[in-house]
């Protein structure tokens, strides 16, 4: 884990070559199939296909892609999906990057069609608000369900970009981004003070993956997990990711409901 600190800290993300294995990638796969096939599990930018396959919903603005499926919520929609945020790697290299009971912030499927256009360059960070340089608040994680190619769609980054300041020597160009080649199964992560989007998809095929966010604990997450994953899912699902959707309060007692500790209001409340 040491080297793969390092090369974060020096330029900004690190890929991890086979994280998960060509099965896993494809079961992932094979579920977001499956949850094309209804508008409910699809969600409003995920693909939903007719019977005559007609795509009738992709993303809802240039950001999103409107050429891009994403399907979000994925932790209530498919147990399939729990082991990608837990991750030995991924933890580890957040209990370097982020505060302990850092958050999940985002997960979600995305899926860059054939003909997409190259997403903004941007930092994950940017919605916070507060002037760069600064550490970071949160990190991501992009999964190949399979190879990513720079044809394809592959996310491009900008290598050591994350310590950039606001200085106008340091706005990002295209021609300084590199594209993320690995093959299925493999994982990118990055910091999000790190320049990156997703590519320009030039192939006849869709570009597949997952993408995990986390972010620091005293952070409002951007997908709002306690809503997201019905409650009645979480006594399956192992504590600690339980605990990455905001069941685990932070040290001294932020999160706590009622007084108590969230995850014993969540076992009262089902009860009643």
């Amino acid at each position: 884990i040491e080297a793969l600190i390092a090369h974060v800290e020096q330029h900004g993300y690190v890929i991890i070559p086979a994280a998960f294995s060509a099965p896993e990638a494809d079961e992932a796969h094979a579920e977001i199939v499956c949850l094309t096939s209804s508008p409910e599990t699809a969600g409003p930018a995920g693909g939903f296909t007719t019977h005559t396959n007609e795509e009738i919903r992709g993303g809802r603005n240039s950001f999103e892609g409107f050429k891009t499926h994403r399907i979000y919520a994925l932790l209530n929609k498919s147990p399939v999906f729990q082991k990608f945020p837990t991750h030995p790697a991924l933890l580890a290299l957040n209990n370097h990057f982020l505060d302990p009971g850092f958050l999940l912030n985002a997960f979600h499927s995305v899926y860059i069609q054939s003909g997409e256009v190259p997403q903004a360059l941007h930092h994950d960070d940017g919605y916070v608000g507060v002037p760069r340089p600064h550490r970071p608040f949160g990190t991501g994680v992009m999964v190949a369900l399979d190879d990513f190619t720079p044809t394809n769609g592959a996310t491009i980054i900008i290598p050591d970009s994350h310590t950039w300041g606001p200085d106008t020597a340091h706005l990002p160009q295209r021609k300084d981004a590199i594209p993320v080649v690995m093959d299925k199964g493999s994982v990118v992560f990055f910091l999000g003070t790190l320049w990156h989007g997703g590519g320009e998809n030039n192939s006849p095929g869709p570009r597949r993956a997952l993408t995990i966010q986390y972010c620091q604990p005293w952070m409002r997450p951007l997908e709002n997990q306690i809503l997201a994953v019905e409650w009645d899912k979480l006594a399956g699902m192992p504590r600690r990711l339980v605990d990455l959707l905001g069941y685990e309060p932070r040290a001294p007692f932020v999160g706590y409901a009622d007084g108590v500790h969230p995850w014993k209001v969540v076992q009262r409340r089902l009860r009643e």
